[in-house]
């Protein structure tokens, strides 16, 4: 079934950036897929005037077969993928000096395996339809060494340049692929994650950012909805850290 609104993929629909990006894109006029949507998500976007897909069962796109649905129910419902998210990874932290292989294994299945499968799955597609927008939300960890989380550092630095190579194979065809990386995130994982749990505690993380303040989930959806919705169409296989100036 056809049509001719822009049709955007959001992969993880149900955290972090998910349900925010896709209220924003709904409102920018596009139909949407959604992986494992939050509840009323689908009704909040269809009040949005959009069409959408849900499609459960997705486990955070950790296997192939994820990425994969997402894209088989694009093609069914709307024949075309025109823009495409997903925030991906899964954080291990720790000194490398105490690190073990099985940590290594892990923060690759997460970080770098996602991305790939992603990327896989959604390139083809585009590059044969000759247009398309891809954006990898990965970690501003992966642009500078990052002293409690080496691994995890690593892994986000190899996902940010197999973001450029694709970028460079699939320019070409019409199809941009970019990465933005955050952190400092006023989201309550990142929160409990940092102890932050009243205004003092609060107050020393955000000292660490040169804002001096944690980004707003609302303001990166509309960040990030700049790279997938065909309003610019000359950026493609780059990194843009999201971070308060920490990179």
């Amino acid at each position: 079934m056809t049509g001719t609104r822009r049709v955007a993929i959001i992969g993880e629909a149900n955290a972090y950036s998910g349900p925010a990006l896709a209220l924003e894109m709904a409102r920018r006029g596009h139909d949407l897929v959604l992986g494992d949507a939050s509840p009323g998500l689908v009704e909040e976007v269809t009040a949005l005037g959009a069409r959408a897909v849900d499609v459960t069962g997705t486990n955070h796109l950790l296997e192939a077969e994820g990425s994969q649905r997402l894209v088989d129910a694009a093609l069914s419902e709307f024949g075309r993928i025109d823009g495409a998210t997903t925030a991906t990874g899964i954080i291990v932290t720790g000194r490398f000096l105490n690190s073990k292989v099985e940590d290594l294994h892990k923060v690759v299945k997460g970080c770098l395996e996602v991305p790939y499968h992603f990327l896989r799955a959604v390139t083809p597609v585009m590059a044969k339809q000759g247009s398309g927008q891809v954006l990898m939300q990965t970690s501003a960890a992966g642009g500078r060494p990052t002293p409690g989380a080496p691994l995890y550092s690593t892994a986000r630095a190899a996902a940010n340049m197999l973001v450029r190579n694709v970028a460079a194979e699939v320019a070409g065809a019409g199809v941009m692929v970019n990465a933005v990386g955050t952190n400092f995130m006023d989201f309550p994982g990142f929160l409990a994650a940092n102890g932050v749990t009243d205004a003092e505690s609060r107050a020393k993380v955000e000292a660490q950012v040169p804002m001096r303040k944690l980004g707003s989930i609302e303001e990166f959806a509309s960040f990030c909805a700049n790279f997938i919705d065909g309003s610019f169409t000359f950026t493609t296989g780059q990194f843009v850290a999201y971070a308060g100036g920490w990179v």
